[in-house]
C-alpha cells in the first residue's frame, strides 16, 4: 500500500488558466513526488476547470480540484485549510513555481528537524532568473517567526511551510460583503505568537510580480477592501514585534478608516494611544491613497 503523502502543495487560482500550467509543469519535474497537489479554483471565467481536467485525466500527478465562488486569495485559503489532509502544506501560486528539488528539500529538512514545537519551515524566494529575493537567514538562525526575521532587518518574501494542525488552530480569514482581500499576515502573527520556524536557505519558490497581481496593485486594494484592511490593521497594532511597526499600522488604520468614512474608529481601535498620535500622518496617507487612485 502506497504511505500517505507529507506534503500539500495548494494552488488558488482566478483566470490563470493561461500560467497555471507553470506550476503544474514544474510538479512533474520534482525529484521527490510525495505531495498533493491541491487547486482551489476561486470561480474563475476562464478554461481552468477544463485544463485541471485535462491533466488529472493524464494521472502523472495526484491533483485535487476544488471550485468554489470568488471569496478572494484569503477565501481560496480557507477552503483549502479545510480539505487539506497530508502533515505539512504549503502555497504555491498560479502565476509562479517550484525549483524542481523543493520539495525534497521540504521533506528532508523536516525528517531531520520537524517536530511538534515548531509550526513548520520558512525557506527562500528567488524570481524567474534565480536571484534571490530579499535576504538569506543569518547564519547559526536555525529557527525565527516570520515578524521576527523582518524585525531584525530580514528583507523580501519568504515561503512558509506550515503544519496543517497549527494553521487549523486558528480562526479563519473573515470574509467581508463587497471585499476580496484579507492579508494571508493575520494567521501568519497569530502563530508567531507561540510557535517558531525552521530556517531552510533553499529557494523553494519562483515567483514573478505581475502587472495584474496584488503586490503590484496595492493602492487599488486600499480603495476596493477597507474594511479587510482596517481589520488587519488592528490586529498588527497589538501583535507587530516593533513599537515602530506598530506605528506605522496605526497609521495605515487611521487611512483605512477615512476610506471607510468610519467616525467610531478610535473609539474601535485597540491602542487609543497610538492612533490619536497617528492621526495626522493617517490622514496624509489617505490623501496619498486618494491621489494614487483618482479616477477609480
Amino acid at each position: 500500500m502506497k504511505n500517505k503523502p507529507l506534503l500539500t502543495i495548494f494552488t488558488p487560482a482566478y483566470n490563470r488558466a493561461n500560467t497555471l500550467h507553470l506550476g503544474y509543469e514544474a510538479l512533474l519535474r520534482q525529484t521527490c513526488q510525495d505531495f498533493v497537489w491541491l487547486i482551489i479554483d476561486d470561480g474563475s471565467a476562464d478554461n481552468t476547470r477544463e485544463l485541471v481536467e485535462k491533466w488529472i485525466a493524464e494521472n502523472k500527478l495526484t491533483i485535487r480540484y476544488i471550485r468554489q465562488e470568488n471569496q478572494g486569495m484569503h477565501g481560496a485559503h480557507n477552503t483549502a485549510y479545510r480539505y487539506i489532509e497530508t502533515e505539512l502544506n504549503t502555497c504555491i501560486d498560479s502565476d509562479d513555481y517550484m525549483p524542481d528539488d523543493a520539495v525534497e528539500k521540504i521533506l528532508k529538512c523536516w525528517r531531520e528537524k520537524g517536530s511538534d514545537r515548531v509550526a513548520g519551515i520558512i525557506g527562500l524566494d528567488a524570481d524567474f532568473s534565480g536571484n534571490l529575493i530579499g535576504t538569506a537567514f543569518p547564519k547559526g538562525v536555525n529557527e525565527t517567526t516570520l515578524g521576527g526575521f523582518y524585525a531584525g532587518g530580514g528583507r523580501g518574501d519568504k515561503k512558509m511551510v506550515y503544519r496543517t494542525d497549527v494553521i487549523r488552530n486558528y480562526p479563519e480569514y473573515p470574509l467581508f460583503a463587497g471585499e476580496k482581500y484579507v492579508s494571508l499576515g493575520y494567521k501568519y502573527q497569530l502563530i508567531d505568537q507561540d510557535y517558531k520556524l525552521l530556517t531552510l536557505n533553499e529557494v523553494l519558490v519562483c515567483v514573478e510580480y505581475r502587472a495584474d497581481g496584488s503586490s503590484l496593485n496595492m493602492f487599488r486594494q486600499y480603495i476596493r477592501n477597507p474594511k479587510g484592511f482596517a481589520f488587519i490593521r488592528k490586529i498588527s497594532m497589538q501583535l507587530a514585534p516593533t513599537t515602530k511597526r506598530r506605528y506605522i499600522e496605526a497609521v495605515h488604520y487611521v487611512s483605512s478608516s477615512m476610506i471607510l468614512k468610519n467616525k467610531r474608529f478610535i473609539h474601535e481601535t485597540p491602542c487609543k494611544v497610538l492612533t490619536v498620535l497617528a492621526l495626522f500622518p493617517g490622514l496624509l496617507w489617505y490623501g496619498y491613497i486618494r491621489f494614487k487612485t483618482r479616477g477609480l
